[in-house]
């Protein structure tokens, strides 16, 4: 076995995660402390009921003194009804708790995973994530609601029963403090084992989930290769790796339970023949040994509980450990301190700052200043790869007036995207600099920044909700009216009409009731409602048919009218009007020119438009 557990790696450290979960029990302080002094009672009132059977039996019972006999039953029935009612609160209040903790670390997870930069999410699967979300979660919420209340009721019951026996009798006791030194031996070792595990099976999980869930959305994609067989070889790998972590860790905790059981029943064969030779002898009266032997028979059933409760924990700790991996992951970084405020002109041309929706926008500086967002975007020889040993940009400068239309054309891989990219500051640059209206990218706040760039993917995503709720996603105060003109503006309009519900059309998930087409419009309506000075279309019609590319063309045109426009495109016919088209090749401008120019200088674009040379 030890050379199984050799391929893991080691768990890891339980103290943090511990301290991690522990800033939520805090919160809860009072709660919990409440909770505990219920468990001690309904575990106390176990014990003292199972420690009066001795004077039980040498006061009353030997003696015949029924009426005594009858006075101290009910006393022992008022001592475990006490329990019931202290159990039965505590179990109750531990559920709201514990949904209680489970919503606010979901919550704060939720919260922290989108605050983490681009970089997080393009080097993780979706399934890998969710998982945090779902199994993860949800067995810390499965050890709070039962695991951690019944092995503290154990515990207490272990440690009373412990003190009881020294009590009754100490010479009795070393057989059982033998037993019980063997259980935590075994506990222990079993504990360490599983644990391990636990958290490769969470690893696996998360592993297998993300698969599954890319081979369902893709399941077109699977078809059309033939790719059902080698899927499914991959799936059996996974589930495999996912198979083995938890027969590990079910194979160890499954020992438990009967290790414990049999340690108990001996302890127990051992305790009555001992016991029984000091009865005949005198050493121990019969009271003593009845009230000894039923503690030595209990005790097996808090040993387990506490064992098998311990497997969950374990799961749970696995899972938090998990979670905390995520939440100890870098939020993306602001330094920005330029940001985006509503202005009014006075007649002098001065800008002032007004909370009324003037329609138009500036930015403020840190010391107050204000200075008009126009769409002035530039690149100073901009330097940036995705991994330090591989350069995407290489030294690229370019500008766009506003009011300008740039078109990138180039090769896959040749840094169109990454432009997008970096203007939005989904990434920084490595070296240079990128400056909208003159200011540094870097010094405006994300929020803002983004707030003044509408970005039209070739791959739409669309929200389940309503068509009115997808393109007001774009500007969440917008009124009906602005959805509709947004709507007319991106040439949706119509076709959003000849719906049977309209603007009230549901859409199932990702939009799948609609065209490629009528997503796109949507996509383009979304843009529309924020109205930005800058755009860009990123091969927003290279996925649609001639028609279809008109319909968004007629749209765009709109949109794109007196806004400084970054269109990156396959299909040469859509640049064409464009006021500079610049031509990429691994990250550096080959070309720049209008289309005539262009094709005047018989150069790679010149190649790319007559067919001399295909974009791939």
């Amino acid at each position: 076995m030890a050379a199984v557990t050799r391929e893991h790696a080691k768990p890891k450290d339980m103290r943090r995660t511990l301290r991690f979960l522990g800033r939520y029990f805090k919160k809860h302080a009072a709660a919990l402390a409440l909770v505990t002094v219920l468990i001690v009672v309904g575990a106390l009132s176990n014990v003292l009921g199972t420690y009066l059977v001795k004077p039980i039996v040498n006061d009353y019972i030997v003696p015949g003194d029924l009426r005594g006999l009858v006075k101290i039953l009910a006393v022992l029935a008022g001592i475990y009804l006490a329990g019931v009612a202290a159990t039965h609160a505590y179990s109750q209040i531990m559920v709201r708790l514990a949904q209680q903790i489970v919503g606010e670390l979901r919550d704060d997870l939720f919260r922290h995973v989108q605050t983490l930069p681009m970089r997080f999410f393009d080097t993780r699967t979706h399934g890998e994530l969710m998982s945090r979300f779902t199994s993860d979660i949800d067995t810390i919420g499965e050890a709070l609601n039962n695991s951690v209340a019944v092995m503290i009721q154990s515990m207490v019951i272990i440690l009373a029963t412990f003190a009881c026996l020294l009590a009754l009798s100490a010479r009795l006791t070393a057989i059982v403090a033998v037993a019980f030194a063997g259980m935590y031996l075994f506990i222990r070792h079993s504990g360490k084992k599983s644990h391990a595990y636990f958290t490769f099976q969470q690893k696996h999980m998360g592993s297998l989930n993300g698969f599954i869930e890319e081979m369902v959305t893709g399941q077109k994609v699977v078809k059309v290769f033939n790719h059902e067989d080698r899927d499914l070889a991959e799936f059996r790998v996974r589930n495999q790796k996912l198979q083995k972590a938890a027969t590990g860790a079910l194979t160890y905790s499954g020992l438990m339970i009967p290790v414990i059981v049999s340690i108990s029943y001996l302890n127990y064969a051992i305790s009555a023949c001992v016991g029984a030779f000091f009865a005949i002898a005198g050493i121990v009266d019969l009271g003593t040994l009845a009230a000894y032997l039923v503690f030595v028979r209990q005790t097996a059933m808090p040993v387990n509980q506490f064992s098998q409760q311990a497997n969950f924990v374990l799961a749970a700790l696995a899972g938090a450990e998990r979670i905390l991996e995520i939440m100890e992951e870098q939020p993306e970084k602001d330094e920005g301190a330029v940001s985006l405020v509503r202005v009014a002109s006075a007649s002098d041309g001065a800008l002032t700052e007004s909370a009324a929706l003037t329609g138009r926008w500036a930015w403020r500086q840190p010391d107050g200043g204000l200075v008009s967002l126009r769409g002035d975007v530039r690149l100073h020889d901009v330097v940036f790869g995705y991994e330090p040993e591989v350069v995407i940009l290489k030294d690229l400068s370019l500008y766009a007036k506003p009011g300008q239309k740039i078109a990138f054309v180039g090769s896959t891989g040749a840094g169109k995207t990454t432009i997008a990219n970096l203007l939005n500051r989904f990434y920084d640059v490595s070296s240079g600099s990128i400056t909208y209206d003159g200011i540094d990218v870097r010094d405006i706040r994300k929020d803002d920044l983004r707030r003044a760039i509408a970005v039209v993917l070739q791959d739409t995503h669309l929200f389940t909700g309503t068509i009115t709720d997808n393109i007001r996603y774009g500007r969440s105060d917008a009124g009906m009216d602005d959805v509709v003109r947004a709507a007319k503006l991106a040439n949706a309009d119509s076709f959003i009409r000849r719906l049977p519900e309209g603007y009230d059309t549901l859409l199932r998930e990702d939009g799948s009731n609609l065209s490629q087409g009528q997503r796109q419009l949507l996509a383009i309506a979304r843009a529309a409602i924020t109205d930005p000075p800058v755009l860009i279309l990123d091969e927003a019609t290279s996925s649609v048919d001639t028609y279809t590319e008109r319909l968004i063309e007629t749209g765009m045109d709109r949109l794109m009218e007196g806004r400084t426009v970054f269109v990156i495109a396959h299909r040469l016919s859509t640049v064409r009007n464009a006021k500079a088209i610049i031509v990429l090749e691994r990250g550096r401008i080959l070309e720049r020119g209008s289309h005539d120019e262009l094709v005047a200088a018989r150069g790679r674009y010149y190649q790319l438009y007559t067919g001399q040379f295909e974009l791939s």
